[in-house]
């Protein structure tokens, strides 16, 4: 939803996109998703991908460091901001300004103090498709983990959950929506919990097979 909203604001040329991968797992760092799903998911919305690489369970200072680097070498290639797609956290985003300051870049919020509910409620309108790939089971049954993130899954979530899973309560993959060429077809496999959080192996539609 901040892609998109960035790309109808027309304010900013689009260069890229930007994530974590943890090493060793080659997976998406929190989300625990295939970084063939990430790479097919940058195709299909045709944008260049970079990826950065971090140590599980990585602590602050090497998180901070590594992206430091990217920055510092994005800036090189003539980029000045990063748009994150952080709702309400206040320290999160003191945070990233915090640390973009330091090589001189500025950080953008493109869907900032947005309600919530309205803001799932318009992913769904417009077409979007994903699955929740991490939940939280301290707030989410673990029956949410792989789900559609569809009218009745956010019907489902309990009053103390946000819709957009803004605390943590969940995290999800994007497969299709107007920002997308064609589907990244996926499908949920096996459901596992590790370090507290329940994740949901979605694979490829050939690794399902």
């Amino acid at each position: 939803m901040a892609l998109h909203t960035l790309l109808q604001q027309k304010k900013f040329r689009v260069a890229g996109l930007l994530t974590t991968v943890t090493e060793g797992f080659d997976r998406i760092s929190m989300h625990g998703v295939r970084r063939q799903l990430l790479h097919r998911q940058a195709e299909s919305i045709d944008l260049p991908l970079q990826e950065v690489f971090i140590p599980p369970q990585c602590v602050n200072p090497i998180y901070e460091a590594r992206m430091e680097s990217a920055m510092r070498a994005a800036y090189q290639q003539g980029i000045r901001r990063v748009a994150f797609g952080d709702i309400f956290l206040e320290d999160l985003k003191a945070y990233r300004e915090k640390n973009l300051a330091k090589v001189g870049m500025e950080a953008i919020f493109p869907i900032w103090k947005r309600d919530t509910r309205e803001l799932a409620a318009t992913f769904v309108a417009l077409g979007f498709r994903a699955r929740a790939a991490c939940i939280d089971p301290r707030i989410l049954d673990r029956s949410f983990a792989g789900r559609e993130l569809n009218e009745s899954f956010f019907a489902d979530l309990p009053p103390n959950a946000d819709p957009c899973g803004e605390n943590g309560e969940f995290h999800t993959f994007v497969y299709d929506g107007v920002l997308f060429k064609k589907p990244v077809k996926c499908k949920a496999g096996e459901v596992v919990e590790r370090d507290g959080f329940v994740f949901c192996d979605l694979m490829s539609d050939e690794e399902a097979e």
